[in-house]
C-alpha cells in the first residue's frame, strides 16, 4: 500500500477535504497540529485511530501537493 492510499477524498466527509482513510481527521488538521509544535507522539496519543504511517501519509500528501503548485512568474 502506498502512503497516499491512506488519504481519501469524499465529498460527504468533511466537505471533501483530504482525510486519513476511515477517519474524519483531515490532512490539514494533522499538519496543523505538527506545525503548532505537537510531537508525533502527542498527535498519536490524542488521536488513537491514527498510526505512524497515517502521519507519514499526511506529510507525503502535502509534499505531493506542493510539487504540483505552479510557480508564480517573476514580474
Amino acid at each position: 500500500m502506498s502512503l497516499l492510499d491512506r488519504i481519501s477524498l469524499d465529498p460527504v466527509i468533511r466537505f471533501g477535504k483530504p482525510c486519513v482513510r476511515g477517519t474524519r481527521i483531515t490532512v490539514g488538521d494533522v499538519l496543523g497540529y505538527l506545525a503548532s509544535g505537537m510531537t508525533e507522539a502527542q498527535v498519536l496519543a490524542d488521536f488513537p485511530d491514527l498510526t505512524h504511517e497515517d502521519i507519514l501519509a499526511c506529510l507525503a500528501f502535502a509534499a505531493e501537493r506542493e510539487r504540483r503548485i505552479m510557480p508564480v512568474p517573476a514580474p
